[in-house]
């Protein structure tokens, strides 16, 4: 039972479930359907492949650090006659850090990170306008299940957050997939991809189970004492 997992950070992140009209929201933490196409694109996958085994990975997201939700107004003109398109609301977590994890196939997340090493097209958090600040990849964890994946995975908050937490542990919300026994007190969250073929993009609905671990602080590595004088 292995998991990969994925550090996504950057100034501005965007994760949309759903939009109407002109108002594009953001959900408070990244979702399955925006990580599956991040994944999809660094393999170089046209947007009309076929998405079941990348849809098949349990899922699930740990909110590190979770940002400022911040709105934009945008304008466009349509780029064949000039003629400007209705103003938009855009919404985006400014600041964020998110730890993603996916389990399945070893094969398939073995490729998978080899892929975010080296991807075809660039990652982006949500939205094209959304690049991450460093690389996204965290390698794969083996032999453990996803939830333990994540508490294990040292906090990957920045600097300037972590130091306004003094306790040794912090306490982070995680969001996974409802395993089959959990559905009835899951909450359902239409971002399971069925298909990214920009003729009908087509979504499913994903039960999520809500829940919190408990994070160290400090790196594990971290030696307090590294820089006094040993005299």
């Amino acid at each position: 039972m292995n998991v990969l997992l994925l550090r996504l950070a950057g100034p501005l992140q965007s994760w949309g479930a759903s939009a109407r009209f002109t108002r594009r929201t953001t959900e408070p933490a990244p979702t399955k359907s925006g990580v599956i196409g991040l994944l999809a694109a660094a393999q170089g996958r046209a947007r009309d492949a076929d998405l079941s085994d990348l849809a098949a990975l349990r899922f699930g997201v740990r909110i590190d650090q979770p940002g400022t939700r911040i709105k934009d107004l945008q304008t466009a003109h349509h780029g064949d006659t000039g003629k400007a398109m209705p103003l938009s609301d855009r919404f985006y977590l400014a600041d964020a850090v998110f730890v993603a994890a996916l389990q399945g196939d070893d094969e398939l997340l073995d490729a998978l990170l080899s892929a975010v090493r080296a991807p075809v097209h660039l990652p982006y958090l949500g939205r094209r306008s959304c690049p991450p600040s460093e690389p996204v990849d965290l390698g794969v964890r083996r032999g453990v299940p996803l939830k333990t994946a994540l508490t294990k995975e040292p906090w990957q908050a920045g600097a300037w957050h972590r130091a306004r937490h003094t306790h040794p542990h912090v306490r982070l919300s995680v969001f996974i997939d409802a395993e089959p026994g959990e559905q009835a007190r899951a909450d359902a969250l239409r971002d399971h991809p069925l298909s990214f073929d920009p003729r009908h993009r087509r979504y499913a609905l994903r039960a999520v189970t809500a829940t919190t671990v408990d994070v160290p602080t400090l790196n594990p590595d971290h030696d307090p004492t590294a820089h006094l004088d040993p005299a």
